[in-house]
């Protein structure tokens, strides 16, 4: 694992989580779709996903240098797939597991991910 990367919060009201963070934040979305809003924060990514489910909570994202990789290296020390690695635009994979003891897990190779 490379570092912490991103935290996605799952926002079914998207429209009135991107209002909320905006104010929190005090800066707009780097990136603003319908399908996701990211933030850049400290270096750091903070994103909203209108698929998100509430109950899974937010996610965090390890950073990582092979998603899938990692992943089946997750399943194989005891975690549960829970959302399969795959690629989610210009080059960025995630994949998020389930640890034994129920907590969700990401991964993420982001090429384009650099440490401030």
């Amino acid at each position: 694992m490379l570092g912490l990367r991103t935290v996605v919060y799952p926002a079914p009201d998207l429209a009135a989580a991107k209002l909320w963070w905006t104010a929190v934040l005090g800066i707009e979305p780097y990136f603003d779709e319908p399908f996701y809003v990211g933030y850049e924060v400290g270096g750091y990514e903070l994103a909203l996903d209108p698929d998100g489910d509430p109950a899974d909570g937010p996610i965090v994202y390890w950073g990582v240098e092979d998603a899938a990789a990692a992943e089946a290296r997750l399943v194989e020390a005891g975690a549960e797939p829970h959302t399969p690695c795959r690629e989610v635009g210009g080059g960025i994979e995630v994949a998020v597991v389930r640890n034994p003891v129920g907590d969700l897990v990401g991964v993420i190779r982001n090429p384009h991910f650099e440490i401030p």
